[in-house]
């Protein structure tokens, strides 16, 4: 009903309405399209960069991607310490504690099942913890087999070391966490340790990685040191120090072979000792490598020190005679005795007797002046500078006025501290021909510093002729000869200082020996804490010990014998019985 006007408008309503709703529909399309590229493609406040960023907050995660530590061998390659890699497994404690297997996983880990729930009580509201650490791979993948939920495999190097306990104290450790705790491990871990990388990977619900998004920094490995020991020796030096503790059931020891000429150390043992790769029970004194870090009276291994200053000071030459009568030399209060009455020998003869008349009287004439000077020029008194932890620099005393019992006692070892390696690097000076050498751990790559000169050639020579009548059938050091060989050191018994001062029955043997002694190669210290029995001595319990690893060494280093076969005989025929030269 109603007219062609009324029909009009009524379309016209209609054609309104549908165009009014097209409109809407194209705004809604429009907005949604906006709304859809300002969430997938604008950068807004709250676009796609704040969507992306929420997304990773939930889901993306970074990895450590652990670094490779540094390889160390010995100066010929053979290795001392490796890095091998394991598996430690942590886990969810909430999740773990939800799976309802915490028994089942802890007969699989060798705990028993109280022993896991304490520790999850422990870290109750927590996202991580280890269940083992440093585990063997085949071992891990038989725990993650169960598939208990929260439990997660962690990738990891564990350091190994294949000469064990022979090298233990110089090459050192690392914690847990692969960081240098002692030694060579601790001196360069810098050096060794490398850098760890990032990963980034996307995980579930669960915390489980489905996704590897790829690595954002590369681990960069350590790098590798080569350390100037040679393996042989130091394994020859282990075997014979265990040796000596035994045969003289002396309470510590330790053996250091220097290079007289390049200053390296070819080894350098301890006792006692430990396995790195073992460490339960293991205690602070096993693990001091003692030729570096323990010092002790030198005693009479100082007295051709003290030959150096009388020979510099013009007043005596080898062959000034010096008369030791009776036997014993009264200072202050003091009665110092020798073993026998020497009477009128020469310097040479007293040092080569280890006579303390003698010594006392060049010391009286002398004054301490000229000889502390020799014993600073020689490196007493401070440190080789290997950069070694812990590392002692001895005491060279100064003081402003000196007794003359305490000019005495300086001048034949006693008042001043020194380590076994300091010892060897004064008697270097002597198989250098007056060069103290520059002490280093690491193998010298090309050639080495030609040292510092601190005495004259011609008396460093006098000296070593000296020394090699030391270790003559009828000197102090007579069992650390070497068949075939000609050999020189020194002597020294040194007794041990305890609460009331210095006890007559606890002492420390050391002989410091050079081979071969016509053209020195090496330079060897053996050191003895309390000896028992008769035979504690330096001559009696430190220089067979010399004698072995210098035989050994000279064999090992391709040195030809230079004694001619009566000559070599007649040294081990002169051996004490049960001595093995």
């Amino acid at each position: 009903p109603g007219g062609p006007m009324s029909r009009r408008r009524q379309a016209t309503s209609y054609e309104w309405r549908w165009y009014a709703a097209l409109l809407l529909v194209v705004l809604l399309f429009v907005a949604l399209s906006v709304r859809i590229l300002s969430l997938q493609v604008m950068d807004t406040d709250r676009g796609a960069a704040f969507l992306k960023h929420q997304g990773a907050m939930r889901t993306v995660r970074n990895a450590e991607l652990p670094a490779y530590r540094g390889l160390i061998t010995d100066r010929r390659g053979e290795p001392l310490a490796v890095s091998t890699p394991v598996i430690s497994l942590w886990a969810h404690p909430g999740q773990l504690s939800a799976s309802g297997r915490v028994a089942e996983l802890a007969g699989k880990l060798g705990l028993k099942p109280a022993e896991l729930q304490e520790k999850l009580a422990r870290y109750r509201g927590k996202q991580f913890m280890y269940l083992d650490r440093h585990m063997v791979p085949d071992a891990a993948r038989s725990v993650l087999a169960l598939n208990v939920q929260g439990v997660h495999p962690e990738r990891e190097y564990r350091r190994f070391y294949p000469a064990g306990e022979v090298g233990a104290q110089l090459v050192g450790l690392t914690n847990v966490d692969g960081r240098g705790v002692a030694g060579v491990e601790l001196a360069y871990d810098n050096w060794l340790r490398g850098e760890t990388g990032r990963k980034r990977y996307i995980k579930d619900l669960h915390g489980d990685a489905v996704r590897d998004i790829g690595v954002v920094k590369p681990a960069r490995p350590g790098r590798n040191l080569r350390l100037s020991i040679d393996l042989r020796l130091q394994t020859l030096q282990h075997r014979e120090l265990e040796r000596a503790i035994q045969v003289t059931g002396s309470e510590a020891g330790t053996i250091v072979t220097l290079d007289a000429h390049s200053g390296e150390v070819l080894a350098a043992v301890s006792y006692p000792n430990f396995n790195p790769n073992n460490r339960s029970g293991v205690s602070m004194a096993q693990t001091r490598s003692r030729a570096l870090t323990d010092v002790f009276e030198p005693g009479s291994t100082m007295k051709p020190l003290t030959m150096v200053a009388a020979l510099e000071s013009g007043l005596y030459t080898s062959d000034t005679m010096i008369d030791t009568n009776p036997g014993r030399i009264r200072v202050g209060r003091k009665v110092l005795p020798d073993p026998s009455n020497y009477g009128e020998i020469t310097l040479a003869r007293v040092v080569a007797k280890s006579s303390q008349v003698g010594i006392t009287k060049v010391a009286l004439e002398l004054g301490h002046a000229p000889v502390w000077a020799v014993f600073r020029r020689f490196g007493l008194g401070e440190t080789t500078a290997t950069g070694f932890p812990g590392e002692s620099s001895g005491m060279l005393p100064q003081r402003p006025r000196w007794r003359p019992i305490e000019e005495v006692t300086l001048a034949f070892g006693y008042g001043l501290t020194a380590t076994p390696l300091q010892i060897a690097r004064a008697y270097a000076v002597f198989a250098n021909g007056g060069m103290l050498p520059e002490i280093s751990l690491l193998a010298r790559e090309s050639g080495y510093p030609p040292g510092q000169r601190v005495v004259a050639a011609s008396i460093a020579q006098e000296v070593l002729e000296v020394l090699a009548e030391v270790a003559s059938e009828n000197g102090t050091g007579s069992r650390a000869r070497v068949p075939g060989y000609a050999v020189g050191g020194k002597t020294g018994t040194v007794h041990k200082v305890g609460k009331g001062g210095y006890q007559d029955d606890q002492y420390v043997a050391l002989f410091a020996g050079v081979a071969p002694i016509d053209a020195p190669r090496f330079v060897t210290v053996v050191v003895l804490d309390r000896p028992k029995g008769d035979s504690y001595g330096g001559g009696a319990a430190a220089a067979p010990v010399f004698a072995r690893v210098a035989g050994e060494t000279l064999r090992l280093l391709g040195v030809a014998p230079q004694l001619g076969e009566s000559e070599a005989f007649a040294v081990a025929a002169a051996t004490p019985p049960g001595v093995t030269p």
